[in-house]
């Protein structure tokens, strides 16, 4: 139904829009062009619409201003990084009394055991460790998972992503399995170290736990990075039934789909890993992870890793769990990610989606939209995916670009690897109103004679 000359011609029309609103942020990109790889910090901030990264002046709730002086509503919120909204006012307290008091000490604090309890409360797992990113908490995971089982393999999923863990970028081509597309470097083959399967596909899984190789599963409880891929029904008792069955551990990574509720997908859904990690939205915005495990998990460790060795593992780091990370994870916990704010967020993701579908049949197009909790997607194809495969094979990059640089053009940002809202505690009902307004103009344009 698309028209892609149409479709150019207002994403270039859009492009130079971009480019006369915001001659502070363009200045400074060409600046940083001079010291920056592909002048920005990351080198996936270039995949941003617009042809350069607009640079920020502050933030404060949902809302965020340039440089220029525009100001946004954020529906990305760091890609779940910033869920709680941006300088929430209690973890601002927090870090700020920890940051006069110091920063760092390699030593436990009262609130390294605060953390640990709330954390069991919620997800019931009742030993944790802490780390700086979920990338190092899924490696870390992964390592006593090989030394607990003495298996050398992992599974993931097609399509996964779990941070910048070498064993996860791995896909399936042709029923092989081999680097993702975009895997810079890789140390080895991923077929060396990782088993693949599409999610929601039982028999698929049983079979690659079959070979008795694999240490661990590791998942999210639902997509997310490809898109929000929900489990089918009865998909979970399965696969905790499959994964004991074989002598496997099941690692459920709750970074992104902590956005179904205080306890994630696991605390919403009763679920019973073997390991949990999280991070990102945690220490509302400062970085910190988590991860946990079972008591019988604790207990396998347990008086196995020697103490004179035990600094020298792979498994940790001198900054990890620090004091200042854990002041901002307790006041956040506390205070930001509570099961009241949930209350607010949920529904106005609901209320999200019923905009975006309300605009779909209007203009009788064949998209879908998915939730996940306070996320919401919208998609360019009539049936949800069930896996990773078919979500990949349904990316529209060029329609997606044009989505995002219009939105962002009229005051919202998207996420920019897919067409996803995350709802954060001071998002308004006016809000979420505005977006779908937006959104409607944008396919107004699209559709026009």
């Amino acid at each position: 139904m698309i028209d892609r000359r149409r479709l150019a011609a207002l994403h270039a029309a859009e492009e130079r829009r971009f480019a006369e609103t915001h001659p502070t942020s363009r200045a400074l990109f060409e600046r940083a062009r001079q010291h920056l790889l592909a002048g920005v910090p990351m080198h996936w901030m270039a995949k941003w619409a617009g042809g350069f990264p607009l640079f920020v002046r502050e933030g404060k709730g949902a809302h965020f201003t340039d440089v220029d002086g525009r100001r946004y509503l954020d529906l990305c919120l760091g890609d779940t990084g910033a869920m709680t909204g941006h300088a929430p006012a209690a973890t601002v307290e927090a870090v700020s009394r920890q940051a006069a008091r110091g920063l760092t000490f390699m030593l436990p604090s009262e609130d390294h055991l605060w953390v640990a309890e709330e954390l069991t409360r919620r997800f019931r797992l009742p030993v944790w460790q802490f780390a700086l990113t979920a990338t190092d908490a899924n490696r870390f995971a992964i390592r006593l998972a090989r030394f607990i089982t003495g298996r050398p393999k992992i599974l993931v999923f097609n399509w996964c992503y779990h941070g910048t863990v070498d064993e996860t970028f791995a896909t399936l081509k042709g029923g092989v399995v081999g680097p993702r597309p975009g895997n810079l470097g890789p140390p080895v083959n991923p077929a060396a170290t990782t088993r693949v399967v599409e999610f929601n596909d039982l028999a698929a899984l049983e079979s690659a736990l079959a070979h008795g190789d694999v240490a661990c599963v590791l998942a999210e409880p639902a997509m997310t990075n490809v898109g929000i891929i929900l489990p089918d029904d009865g998909y979970h008792a399965r696969l905790r039934e499959l994964t004991r069955r074989h002598g496997s551990l099941l690692i459920l990574d709750e970074t992104h789909t902590i956005c179904a509720g205080p306890g994630g997908y696991t605390g919403a859904h009763g679920l019973a890993p073997d390991m949990l990690t999280l991070g990102k939205p945690i220490g509302g915005g400062v970085p910190c992870s988590v991860y946990g495990f079972s008591r019988e998990v604790a207990d396998r460790l347990a008086g196995r890793i020697a103490l004179g060795d035990c600094d020298t593992g792979g498994i940790g780091g001198t900054l990890a769990g620090n004091a200042l990370a854990l002041a901002a994870m307790r006041a956040t916990l506390e205070h930001v990610l509570t099961a009241e704010a949930y209350e607010r967020t949920i529904p106005l993701a609901e209320r999200f989606q019923a905009g975006v579908e309300g605009v779909v049949r209007e203009f009788g197009l064949p998209w879908i939209v998915k939730r996940l909790g306070c996320r919401a997607e919208y998609w360019f194809r009539p049936e949800p995916p069930r896996n990773g495969g078919e979500a990949a094979a349904a990316v529209d990059f060029e329609l997606d670009q044009f989505m995002h640089l219009f939105a962002l053009n009229r005051g919202i940002l998207l996420t920019p690897f897919h067409n996803m809202a995350l709802i954060a505690p001071d998002t308004t009902p006016e809000d979420i109103d505005f977006h779908t307004a937006v959104f409607r103009e944008a396919v107004a344009a699209l559709l026009a004679p």
